[in-house]
């Protein structure tokens, strides 16, 4: 397999994470979708990364669709249930965690991406807002458990780990350690790990 992505993408980084934690062998091939020579779609038509190229050639587009395949090529590490309410409810972390980088994306790509000019400080606010919120969910369904589904390491972790350390990367205004210390508990305990230790965003 071929992962196309960058070291700084979220997204990339949870699916870094996930082949690690699978102890999968993959080549590693670095894109920058921003610069006009991009070749990224070739293979993605969304022109996004991650994108996933397996042995026959074909592409797999969307990290959530990866990682849960990914998850089925070995029983290392299993990192979601295989049925029923608790893989909805590992999979409802995930898209939880996704959303909350999906709305911080959107700001960094309007402060970064678009002339002063044309800025939308509304739009940054409602972003910004729904990051808050996301961050305040994740906190209260974490609670004191030391992991997000209770006693054991999951999916829901990988997500939610990504998420806030792509935070600390790029928004190193929104003090969410301060404001959630179980969250920065977490955070800490994941970062121990070599799949972590090694994807730290750049």
């Amino acid at each position: 397999m071929k992962l196309i992505g960058s070291l700084a993408s979220p997204y990339v980084r949870k699916v870094r994470v996930v082949l690690a934690e699978k102890k999968l062998d993959y080549q590693f091939e670095l894109e920058n979708v921003w610069v006009s020579e991009t070749r990224i779609n070739d293979v993605n038509p969304l022109g996004k990364v991650p994108c996933l190229i397996m042995e026959d050639g074909h592409s797999m587009i969307d990290s959530r669709v990866m990682v849960e395949y990914l998850d089925t090529l070995t029983p290392v590490c299993k990192l979601l249930p295989p049925n029923g309410r608790d893989r909805a409810d590992i999979k409802c972390w995930e898209a939880l965690a996704d959303g909350v980088t999906d709305a911080a994306v959107l700001v960094r790509l309007e402060r970064t991406q678009r002339p002063p000019e044309q800025q939308s400080e509304a739009w940054v606010q409602r972003q910004l807002h729904k990051v808050h919120l996301g961050l305040a969910s994740l906190a209260e369904k974490l609670g004191d458990s030391p992991y997000c589904a209770g006693n054991h390491y999951s999916l829901a972790d990988v997500a939610v780990g990504c998420t806030v350390g792509w935070l600390s990367f790029r928004f190193p205004e929104i003090d969410w350690r301060g404001d959630y210390p179980n969250l920065a508990r977490l955070y800490d305990k994941l970062s121990e790990r070599p799949s972590f230790r090694d994807t730290a965003p750049q």
